[in-house]
């Protein structure tokens, strides 16, 4: 058994190293841990990704705070969660200001410039990646599009979008599995494997276990907006984004791409914290940082408290802002893998579970090609004449993404370079 010193120092590292998106994330995790290390078996590394794919929230996240609690209980958890946000926070903090305070120079202005076609290009790749790999009947291809129409036309809410989603997923696998199946299933044998660390028992669930897990996670969740709200106001710009991102983290099933169609509905055009444009710069900005994507949603907590700051400095109100998003788009992590821990070894049973959750990936593909049109249509056309350099750059992007394969750092790299360039 590795000492808690040692685990801390790992789960430190991965925090700076954790580049790649949740796929890159979990390879990390899966060479370090599995391969390497020998602290975790294929097999319980397996269920632990099972289980953490059917939580809302980034599984890669999730996936190192179950690995750590499996390890040392629940500070290691807590250890490997919060290491695994803490970094990405606290630079993107410093990129968001940079953006904020830097607005008004121009060979900065041009650098986000030139962010915006990457941006529109990594969303059409996530579109095919994901489609490519749920979107495999008929009626899958029938959630994705009319989940498309249900947003883009009709602004019906992602949240219902999702939860519609998930229940013809239930239903329609009793009637035709084919159409709606549970997913790629992994094999899950219970032999053991040579030179792998045994890992302590897992508690047995029972009710005082779970009200306790329960009432402490929602306790600290909760905490934060109730002094808040005494403190500033209930009608305050900070409180209206913890309750906002509060319910955000209830129905990010399918990652970072998943709930950002639902943040842009909801915080550019009903809250009014920020601009298309602006969402755009804040996703290019998440990419370049280590950690889970999901960490957009301070850069929209900043900038909304940032434009709405009201007594204070604009720092202030936005470090406010980017403060309570990050809290309560997280806390809810540690709370759904404490909860649900000692379940996961029953999870491959659970097929009905897997065909509502391949059913909300295949509306999650509707809801983000409603995203990138949605982008698209600000970018190209930002006061009625076409930009045909956004045009032209972001065609290039996805070239380069998708059929050359070059890191989406690299061609963030160069299409800012290209935003410069366009000063001349």
């Amino acid at each position: 058994m590795p000492s808690f010193r040692v685990a801390l120092l790992f789960w430190l590292k991965l925090g700076f190293i954790s580049f790649g998106g949740p796929a890159g994330q979990i390879a990390i995790m899966h060479r370090e841990l599995v391969e390497k290390r020998k602290w975790i078996s294929e097999r319980h590394f397996l269920h632990a990704l099972n289980f953490s794919m059917l939580l809302p929230g980034p599984e890669a996240q999730q996936l190192a705070t179950y690995l750590g609690w499996r390890i040392h209980g629940w500070r290691g958890g807590l250890a490997a969660g919060g290491l695994f946000v803490i970094p990405s926070a606290f630079l993107l903090f410093a990129l968001s200001w940079l953006y904020m305070a830097g607005g008004d120079i121009p060979w900065l202005a041009a650098i986000f410039y030139g962010l915006l076609p990457a941006v529109m290009a990594v969303i059409l790749a996530a579109v095919l990646r994901i489609g490519g790999k749920t979107l495999r009947s008929g009626s899958l291809w029938a959630i994705a599009g009319i989940s498309f129409v249900a947003i883009y036309f009709f602004n019906i809410s992602f949240v219902l979008i999702i939860f519609s989603a998930a229940l013809c997923g239930w239903i329609g696998h009793r009637f035709s599995p084919d159409q709606f199946p549970a997913g790629k299933g992994k094999s899950t044998d219970e032999g053991g494997e040579e030179g792998v660390l045994v890992l302590p028992a897992v508690e047995r669930p029972t009710w005082k276990r779970a009200f306790k897990v329960v009432g402490v996670c929602l306790f600290l969740w909760i905490l934060p907006m109730f002094l808040l709200g005494i403190w500033l106001g209930w009608g305050s710009t900070a409180v209206a984004q913890g309750v906002f991102f509060s319910k955000a983290a209830m129905v990010t099933f399918g990652g970072a791409y998943a709930v950002l169609p639902y943040v842009a509905q909801q915080a550019v055009e009903h809250y009014s914290w920020l601009t298309h444009e602006q969402m755009m710069s804040g996703l290019a900005l998440a990419e370049t940082t280590p950690g889970p994507l999901i960490i957009v949603l301070q850069f929209v907590g900043f900038v909304g408290g940032w434009q709405n700051h009201g007594n204070f400095s604009p720092l202030q109100a936005a470090t406010i802002g980017a403060a309570i998003t990050t809290w309560v788009t997280f806390v809810p992590c540690f709370l759904f893998v404490f909860l649900g821990g000692p379940f996961v070894e029953g999870l491959q049973k659970l097929p009905k579970v897997g065909a509502s959750l391949t059913a909300i990936t295949a509306a999650v593909v509707g809801v983000i090609l409603n995203l990138g049109v949605d982008f698209a249509m600000h970018a190209l056309w930002p006061e009625g004449g076409f930009d045909w350099f956004v045009a032209v750059v972001s065609l290039a992007a996805f070239v380069a993404l998708w059929k050359f394969k070059i890191p989406f750092t690299i061609v963030l790299a160069c299409c800012a370079l290209l935003g410069l360039l366009s000063l001349i």
